[in-house]
């Protein structure tokens, strides 16, 4: 499991860094953000929450059932939808309200 980051939509604002708790999220030569080792991403998605351009993606590989699926999430004044992007192109969004997301 990794993100993946997309150069043609990221826009340089550099909040995936900020938000990344393993310092592991860089500017390139263009000052767009990359991840020069993805395989020590985390998976904390905590980079793709904040990113307001939908730049990044998680990668949902086989080990846990993604068989290549990608993640997205966009956020609005009170909802965070979660898009899965399947191999074959199918999305299904999962919408949360932020006010009641910490009620359990």
């Amino acid at each position: 499991m990794s993100i993946q980051i997309n150069k043609d939509l990221c826009i340089g604002c550099g909040r995936c860094m900020e938000s990344c708790p393993g310092n592991l999220i860089h500017k390139d030569s263009r000052g767009l953000a990359e991840i020069p080792r993805v395989q020590d991403c985390w998976g904390c998605t905590s980079c793709i929450k904040v990113c307001s351009v939908q730049a990044i993606r998680y990668f949902l590989g086989a080990d846990v059932g993604g068989a290549g699926a990608t993640l997205r999430a966009e956020s609005t004044s009170h909802y965070l939808n979660w898009t899965v992007t399947l191999p074959d192109g199918t999305e299904e969004t999962i919408s949360i309200d932020r006010s009641e997301s910490n009620q359990y």
